[in-house]
């Protein structure tokens, strides 16, 4: 079965698609689905594997269920994978030889795939004594860079990225470096960070209170409450990290609480596990289920709603069974608890379908409506394979008395305490970056539609790029139901233009009804007060939220994503007709360039030149003491300077430059991750071209003011690592690429 969308099935060719040298991979989309079928259901008995995997295969080729991405590359091709997304690694032990053991179990989880998460608290404190040595420790920091060095190594050696979270309690003595870690732009790049938030803390902040930083029953500073938060939060307002985890409540909330204590999260937040926890991940594609789009009786068909849900349990089930583990504490802690993690897909869509925009109070109780279907669904699928395969061997009746379980109806309730259960958690909402664009492009997880519509630069490989528009499937849909109709401005919301209180509002009223966690990015406007921005997190722990991430455009990681302004007056373009003549004396302006692979700097000079009474860049010399890029600076500059004296158009070049992405990778300048040495130089070219000739270039991207609908400029933003072209968003605590599909928790 063919795809909907090109990008559909670009993303399955290059991310899901067995396609083994010797051939007999998959065809199609409808192969994948079999073979991952097939392999599920053959953990079932013999007599039962004809009637589940053509419930499987429909399932999964139907997109209304689509297990993660590990799942789908990985299920039934022989390989050995992991088809876990994430795991949590063991309590790290305050010495020397049990922290290095510690990160070599890491590597070993990473190099099968596997994303993870570490808490440092357990380490001292940067200058606490070292007994027998005579020395003081460096501190919890100084072992994530080696975990940070770790990270790059192994990823270098994989086609997958890797994906850390690093964990660190509000009382640490060290938690003030912390929180700054980030300031300096090339420092533990792999890892997204999050401090660990007891509600004592939201208690003494409260009441104005101070605050020890403590370790091991010893006071190492007092500080106030509301000093720190305002410290924690300024980071997260400059640069968007740390995030922030209410560890109480993620562990009052557990439903394992009597046989485990959660101490950290998986890379993206969506799973607090304990240690060795590992959770299977699949999403419920909402959008899918939509019957009658747009239509004024549009709904989801409850019925098939629970359906879906119960064989989605069952399946995840099944690829506990069937999967590789790096390690065996994770083999162990996997089967005794039997954990998974169902979400959803394509709410906003779906909630378009349905005539309700993301944030409004209808919105938010439908989706409460449709969770709470998939919550009794699921945990009545488990109690009844419980009663078929047995429980999960950790299995207690007391978990009865949990708050999951407490809310559910009394009948699946008296179903649980006959049978018991097969899964100790069954929900979690997790970032669905590539497995949304394989839906057709449908809205990503439980996030608000980020762009309805946007072009699309797709990096060749002689090095050129090709252009195409991808729209978001719900856009889509309307379009071929209404044609060029308006679109209705209160109803097509997007994540520019929801407030950041209509993001927590659907993160809170989701978290009640979701076992684990949710990945959820709150996207802020550049301009919020900074007392506004701190308000987002004190409110979500108010409504009850487990953990919060927000984005706000900064100068680190760059700006995500851009409104137009008012348009510049052009600047005509001199007709084409060969050099103009140069004036004995120009002006310009030199730039400093340093690359951290080049011991010297470079320096780019471009002069300027009034011509036909226009200010316009002339010429340009790159400089450096490195004799290494003499030839093709050189080259490179006579070709521009050639370029620039003809006239026309000349905003390509910068383009040109800016797509040029080095396979031994880019590196980090003035906070932002830049793909090539070449590339840096286009950005000063166009940064040049914005000052002298802004009729030149436009580095916005014009969206619709209300509906966040694309004018027609390309996307921009941070360049993508992996393809090198802008683009880069914040989705889900992820940072996602709209050219090439790339992912990266980290």
């Amino acid at each position: 079965m063919p795809l909907e969308v090109a990008i559909a099935e670009e993303i399955w060719n290059a991310k899901y698609r067995f396609d083994p040298p010797e051939g007999g991979g998959d065809a199609d989309f409808s192969d994948t689905a079999t073979r991952v079928a097939k392999a599920v259901a053959a953990n079932e008995k013999p007599a039962l594997r004809k009637e589940w995997e053509p419930r499987f295969a429909r399932a999964i080729e139907s997109l209304e269920f689509i297990p993660a991405g590990r799942i789908l590359a990985g299920t039934g091709t022989g390989r050995a994978v992991t088809l876990f997304n994430c795991f949590v690694m063991g309590t790290i032990p305050d010495d020397l030889g049990g922290i290095f053991h510690h990160l070599t179990e890491a590597a070993l989880t990473m190099q099968q795939g596997g994303g993870v998460g570490m808490d440092f608290s357990t380490i001292r404190p940067k200058g606490a004594t070292v007994k027998g040595v005579g020395a003081d420790a460096s501190g919890p920091l100084s072992f994530m860079d080696c975990w940070d060095a770790m990270c790059r190594t192994v990823q270098s050696a994989g086609a997958r990225r890797g994906a850390m979270m690093g964990c660190l309690r509000i009382d640490h003595p060290d938690v003030l470096d912390f929180i700054e870690a980030k300031r300096d732009p090339a420092r533990l790049r792999n890892f997204n960070l999050s401090v660990l938030v007891p509600d004592a803390f939201m208690a003494a902040l409260e009441e104005g209170a101070d605050w020890d930083l403590a370790f091991a029953g010893e006071t190492y500073r007092t500080i106030p409450a509301q000093e720190l938060w305002d410290r924690l939060m300024r980071a997260t307002y400059e640069y968007a990290e740390p995030g922030v985890i209410f560890v109480d409540r993620v562990n009052a909330a557990n439903n394992l609480a009597y046989c485990e204590t959660i101490s950290a999260s998986n890379p993206c937040g969506e799973q607090m596990l304990p240690p060795y926890g590992a959770c299977l991940l699949g999403s419920i594609n909402l959008a899918a289920l939509v019957s009658r789009p747009f239509a004024p009786d549009a709904a989801i068909d409850l019925a098939r709603l629970d359906e879906v849900t119960a064989l989605a349990v069952r399946l995840l089930d099944n690829v506990i069974d069937i999967s590789g583990y790096p390690l065996v504490e994770q083999e162990a802690e996997a089967r005794a608890k039997r954990r998974i993690g169902l979400g959803i897909t394509g709410l906003a869509d779906a909630l378009l379908f349905c005539g309700l925009a993301y944030g409004s109070e209808p919105a938010v109780a439908r989706m409460e409506q449709w969770l709470r279907v998939i919550r009794q669904a699921a945990y009545r699928a488990s109690a009844m394979l419980a009663q078929e395969k047995g429980p999960f061997p950790a299995y207690d009746p007391v978990i009865l008395d949990r708050p999951g379980l407490l809310a559910l109806d009394e009948e699946t309730r008296a179903l649980i305490a006959r049978n018991g259960l097969r899964n100790g958690c069954l929900t979690s909402i997790a970032p669905t970056g590539t497995t949304s664009l394989l839906a057709g492009n449908v809205s990503s997880g439980i996030e608000p539609v980020f762009a309805y519509r946007y072009t699309r630069r797709i990096l060749q490989s002689d090095g050129s790029t090709r252009t195409e528009e991808v729209e978001d499937h719900a856009l889509r849909q309307w379009r071929q139901l209404h044609g060029d109709r308006p679109l209705p401005e209160d109803l097509f919301v997007s994540a520019q233009t929801l407030s950041p209180i209509d993001h927590v509002a659907m993160q809170a009223a989701a978290q009640r009804l979701i076992d684990s966690s949710i990945s959820k990015t709150v996207n802020c406007p550049e301009d919020i007060a900074f007392g506004s921005f701190c308000d987002i997190y004190r409110e979500g722990y108010r409504q009850g939220c487990k953990g919060m991430t927000t984005y706000r455009p900064n100068a680190v990681t760059g700006s995500v994503l851009s409104i137009d302004s008012p348009a510049r007056p052009a600047v005509p373009a001199l007709p084409s007709t060969g050099p103009a003549p140069r004036d004995p004396v120009l002006q310009g302006t030199t730039y400093k360039l340093r690359w951290p692979a080049s011991a010297h700097a470079l320096y780019v000079t471009i002069n300027n030149a009034e011509i036909d009474g226009e200010l316009r860049p002339f010429e340009v010399f790159i400089n450096s003491k490195n004799m290494d890029h003499y030839a093709w600076s050189l080259g490179l500059t006579r070709m521009i300077s050639a370029v620039f004296r003809r006239g026309g158009e000349i905003d390509f070049v910068a383009e040109e430059l800016k797509a040029v992405f080095d396979p031994r990778g880019g590196a980090w300048t003035n906070g932002r991750y830049v793909p090539s040495l070449l590339a840096a130089i286009g950005d000063i070219i166009e940064t040049h071209l914005s000052r002298f000739a802004p009729g030149q270039i436009d580095l916005p991207l014009a969206l619709d003011p209300v509906t966040g609908v694309e004018q027609g400029a390309p996307l921009m933003g941070p360049c993508c690592p992996q393809c090198g072209l802008p683009g880069m968003i914040r989705e889900e605590g992820c940072n996602k690429c709209l050219s090439c599909g790339f992912s990266k928790c980290g």
